[in-house]
């Protein structure tokens, strides 16, 4: 009797252990092809929202993401991705763009 109630609470962890593993692994590849795009697109933002985004989808799928949202404006670039590992299909944020100056330092100096 003792051993098939540990049995069944070993298995039990390992299950919660087996998902809890895979939901970081899908948020840790969603958040780096959310951020590799974010860099693409904010490289590209001269090419404008459409050429960028473009890219964009490129960069994620290369990761093995999907990209859910593009956004450009002016040199800074917000994407979200979404990355599928077994039931879990996390959506990450990130953005991208130049450095910001400084306050109290003029435009020119960094």
């Amino acid at each position: 009797m003792w051993v098939a109630m540990a049995a069944t609470v070993m298995c039990a962890v390992f299950a919660a252990v087996l998902a809890l593993g895979q939901a970081v692994t899908a948020r840790h590849r969603a958040g780096g092809a959310a951020d590799l795009a974010a860099l693409a697109a904010a490289d590209r933002a001269l090419w404008g929202a459409a050429g960028a985004c473009g890219a964009v989808g490129r960069v994620a799928r290369a990761q093995g993401a999907e990209l859910v949202r593009c956004t450009v404006r002016g040199e800074i670039a917000e994407v979200a991705a979404r990355a599928r590992f077994g039931p879990y299909a996390p959506v990450v944020r990130a953005r991208a763009g130049p450095p910001s100056t400084p306050a109290g330092l003029p435009a020119g100096v960094r």
